[in-house]
């Protein structure tokens, strides 16, 4: 079975930011149909303002639904490398409004500039990139980085946030947050044996008996833990399905690239 990345797809116009499973060298393969936040609770933006809905052009659904990413500093977003393969003017980051079918409220702004680990794609994790806002949302308050790989220790309680694929345990296009309690790499190595998980740059959370995870179209959102961005929405096989906990890139070993990229 191939691992899939949990963004939006267009058919014929997003490729490998979308539900096409890719290999452990993140190749596209076979498009999927669409599938946000399974098993989880409403949420509301005023509460988490740093979280960031990402939307294209080119996107099938009619919010224009691709991504998240994360408020980092006025003028920058941390995404997935999978959410950025699309041309800068494609994008608008979206911050403040709750149900994305709701456009009198929240603020927009397109995006100027990308940067996407240069090691995606050529070895396992490095699913990370960085957003500068042509429009910088001054005066919302940010997330900073978590910059200690010591957190990403079993048990530890983190949070994912997303206006994605519910599987009907929740409203659509609608901003979500679940649980998803840090499971240790030892689950994900096993479960993931034979699609490149890799302990040194990815996070495995969620339960191992399913039930509760993030899913398409919450690709690049944060995972929070201690009031930092511990990782982004990565991929999984299916979503909140038993024996296959969610994947997330692991901010703090790829803190050092994106803070110069943050303050550049």
């Amino acid at each position: 079975m191939a691992r899939l990345v949990r963004a939006v797809l267009a058919a014929g116009v997003l490729t490998a930011a979308s539900i096409g499973a890719v290999s452990a060298s993140a190749t596209p393969a076979p498009e999927g149909p669409p599938a946000p936040i399974v098993g989880g609770d409403v949420a509301h933006t005023a509460d988490f303002p740093w979280a960031i809905q990402l939307s294209n052009s080119g996107s099938p659904v009619p919010s224009k639904e691709y991504c998240g990413a994360t408020l980092v500093a006025a003028n920058k977003i941390v995404t997935a490398a999978h959410c950025s393969d699309q041309a800068a003017s494609t994008y608008t980051a979206i911050q403040g409004r709750d149900v994305l079918t709701d456009k009198s409220t929240g603020k927009e702004s397109k995006i100027s500039n990308i940067w996407v680990d240069p090691e995606y794609g050529k070895s396992p994790g490095h699913d990370v990139a960085v957003m500068t806002l042509a429009t910088p949302f001054t005066g919302v308050p940010t997330l900073a980085l978590e910059t200690s790989t010591a957190a990403d220790t079993a048990g530890a309680p983190s949070v994912v946030y997303g206006w994605g694929e519910t599987e009907g345990t929740g409203p659509a296009d609608t901003f979500l947050k679940v649980d998803v309690p840090v499971l240790g790499d030892a689950v994900c190595e096993k479960a993931y044996a034979s699609e490149g998980y890799t302990g040194a740059g990815e996070i495995c959370a969620g339960y191992e008996q399913g039930g509760k995870d993030s899913c398409q179209g919450d690709s690049g959102g944060p995972l929070v833990l201690n009031g930092r961005l511990f990782g982004v929405v990565s991929w999984g096989i299916g979503c909140a399905d038993a024996g296959n906990p969610g994947v997330y890139a692991e901010v703090a070993a790829y803190a050092t690239e994106l803070q110069a990229q943050i303050d550049s």
